[in-house]
């Protein structure tokens, strides 16, 4: 399986990417790709328990008969983490960190000239 050059390419074609990882519904990733800047963050472990969300989201879905989880996104103060499935059992996570930081410093700014 040649999971990294895909990977490799979505982080180096999103702007502010950080980190991108073909993972399953038990937290652990087929293959990663981290750009160096964020090794001084917990992307790994955060990204193992969102797995754990994205997984009861799906189940909720599922007993509550409202169609199938495609995507789910989580923003915390430093990260945008986007999920999305790619088969029953598999998914794709990507980190975003600096484009969500620059659009939280420009909105005061936009704000001010509306």
């Amino acid at each position: 399986m040649a999971f990294l050059p895909i990977l490799q390419e979505i982080v180096r074609s999103v702007e502010g990417a950080l980190a991108c990882s073909v993972m399953g519904f038990d937290g652990i990733a087929v293959e990663s790709f981290q750009v160096d800047g964020a090794s001084d963050m917990e992307l790994q472990s955060t990204l193992v328990e969102y797995a754990a969300i994205l997984a009861q989201a799906k189940n909720a879905a599922q007993l509550l008969k409202t169609g199938s989880v495609n995507e789910v996104s989580i923003n915390s103060d430093q990260v945008l983490t986007i999920m999305r499935l790619v088969s029953p059992d598999y998914f794709l996570v990507l980190a975003l960190g600096k484009g969500r930081y620059a659009l939280r410093i420009a909105a005061p700014r936009v704000n001010a000239e509306l």
